[in-house]
């Protein structure tokens, strides 16, 4: 498995989250041992010219924190793409580190079909008006390298063509459009393969009083003999012991017998957030 995380500039730059994320990075404990970050960046964001929007020359600089490298490269060179995401690849696997790649593009139309960017940004326009596309200029490139000709590149447009085509002309024959289908996709089979379970079964994940009565007698005392322990926590595990005599639970209690159950199983638990480990709640 490989985390991949794709990003526009303006969000990478302006959305918290990302800068959150890289904080997570390289927690003990937490990594994901490493993420490409491949940021789309059409150098406006929606319709923000970048010196209005941030305030470091780059939209990936937030990566800087985590000192990740980051590959800026020509969005209109294909080759140059693939060769960065294999560095950025092979970085990853090699150091489980995050790294940024930064597609510099642009975007040909609107940001939806309501925008027109003539109106916001009427010289990059002009500009990308007069731009050939990216295909358009790899395949005369391909063609004067004599990779390809002219006509096998004419007939993989119109295969592709036809597949877009074909795709549409179906769509038309939907008379009903079931919300169902965009909330939940059917998937058919899913629980009746062979050796699989017919239904979503659920394992009785009950526990006998005597476990639950050893799992609080640990949970309301000291492992280790002669320890002073604060007066404050200890009285909160007397007060969890008298709670085990009398059979009540409070939330605390109930959550550190569903903890200990599992740790009994011999399955891993790892407790994330804020105050875990003063177990302030």
């Amino acid at each position: 498995v490989m985390s991949i995380l794709l990003h526009g500039d303006a969000a990478f730059a302006g959305q918290g989250i990302v800068y959150e994320t890289f904080h997570l990075s390289d927690l003990p404990s937490y990594t994901t041992h490493g993420t490409v970050h491949v940021v789309v960046n059409n150098q406006i964001g929606f319709t923000t010219d970048p010196r209005m929007a941030r305030s470091s020359p780059y939209p990936t600089d937030v990566a800087r924190v985590v000192n990740a490298p980051i590959f800026h490269v020509n969005a209109d060179d294909p080759e140059a793409v693939v060769y960065v995401c294999n560095v950025a690849a092979e970085w990853r696997s090699t150091f489980h580190k995050d790294v940024v790649v930064d597609l510099v593009c642009y975007r040909r139309n609107g940001h939806n079909e309501m925008d027109e960017p003539m109106f916001t940004q009427p010289l990059m326009y002009k500009q990308i008006r007069k731009q050939k596309p990216v295909l358009q200029k790899y395949a005369e490139l391909l063609i004067s390298q004599g990779v390809v000709n002219q006509l096998e590149y004419e007939e993989e447009i119109a295969k592709y063509d036809k597949i877009c085509e074909e795709a549409h002309a179906r769509s038309k024959d939907e008379k009903i459009l079931h919300i169902k289908h965009w909330l939940d996709s059917p998937w058919p089979g899913f629980f009746t393969l062979d050796g699989q379970p017919r239904s979503m079964t659920c394992p009785s994940t009950g526990l006998n009083e005597e476990d639950l009565t050893h799992i609080g007698q640990v949970a309301s005392s000291v492992p280790v003999e002669d320890f002073t322990i604060h007066g404050g926590l200890s009285r909160i595990l007397k007060t969890r012991g008298e709670m085990v005599k009398n059979r009540t639970v409070d939330w605390a209690l109930a959550e550190y017998m569903a903890f200990g159950s599992l740790l009994k199983e011999g399955i891993h638990i790892r407790l994330s957030g804020q105050d875990v480990e003063r177990g302030t709640f």
